[in-house]
């Protein structure tokens, strides 16, 4: 085996952890009941008035990424839909591989589809990983900003990740970056520095008019450095859940599925005007 062919083991393995599962699991969780989600009937209420869309991250798909955090809202009272997006031929369940900009595009029609079936003028996007940085293509370039009201992204890669400087060891190793950028696209798109987000993020990281809410861990081991997926701009809040519990021991993959804390501070994101201080006692609110 070639030396740079043992780099990309990990390499993968820790860019793709955003919602890992095993084959069984994940065949498990995309044939499993959606407890109440992608209800294509829900009309918002007056407390709640926009739908809230879940974007999974790399390597997860609609239904178990959001396993945890979808009936949450859904038992708030919130009309919650997710969506399969980054698909490559012949590879099931483990999605948001392909190339980010065409993710997007994907995005774009379903929060149409979202909005035509609810009636509401905007929708809220909360994405993990991948998840909560694609959007922002979304809003950046293909007019999404004057149909979502605000995006939360739980330990999103806004400005891509080093994976603790595995990914400045590709050029020693020839032809490592075209294969990843050949057989994943996706993957080579979030990589600190790459093509993809440095168009993202020039001019700034954030457009007029969406609410930003960065939720982050610092134990995160895929974002990395975790400050990284912070944003700046008018209209932003960068949360480190350490900060609001810390004994919050979540990493890149709990943050998104099982994590409380996180889940309570983005419901606060969605709904400000009513929002209560989260604490580590907030992992018992049933409310």
């Amino acid at each position: 085996m070639l030396p740079w062919r043992r780099l990309l083991g990990p390499l993968t393995a820790l860019m793709l952890a955003g919602a890992v599962l095993t084959p069984t699991a994940a065949a498990q969780a995309a044939t499993a009941p959606s407890s109440g989600w992608n209800n294509w009937s829900c009309k918002p209420s007056a407390a709640h008035p926009r739908p809230v869309v879940l974007v999974h991250g790399t390597l997860g798909n609609s239904v178990d990424n959001w396993l945890g955090f979808a009936p949450y809202l859904v038992h708030r009272g919130y009309c919650v839909y997710s969506l399969d997006y980054g698909q490559l031929p012949g590879v099931p369940f483990f999605h948001g591989l392909g190339p980010i900009e065409k993710s997007a595009g994907q995005l774009d029609a379903f929060v149409d589809r979202v909005l035509a079936a609810t009636g509401a003028p905007e929708a809220d996007l909360v994405g993990h990983s991948q998840g909560g940085m694609m959007p922002r293509w979304y809003l950046k370039f293909l007019g999404g900003a004057d149909k979502v009201n605000a995006l939360v992204g739980i330990a999103p890669d806004n400005h891509g990740t080093t994976l603790s400087g595995l990914t400045q060891l590709l050029p020693f190793f020839p032809g490592a970056e075209e294969l990843i950028s050949t057989a994943t696209p996706g993957l080579a798109d979030q990589i600190a520095g790459s093509d993809f987000l440095n168009r993202l993020n020039a001019g700034g990281d954030t457009v007029p008019g969406v609410a930003y809410t960065v939720i982050a861990t610092k134990y995160d081991e895929v974002v990395t450095p975790y400050r990284s997926g912070f944003l700046t701009g008018p209209d932003v809040r960068n949360i480190v859940v350490q900060d609001l519990c810390p004994l919050d021991l979540s990493e890149h993959v709990a943050i998104g599925l099982t994590d409380r804390i996180a889940f309570h501070a983005a419901e606060n994101a969605l709904d400000p005007e009513h929002a209560e201080r989260t604490t580590c006692a907030s992992v018992f609110d049933t409310d």
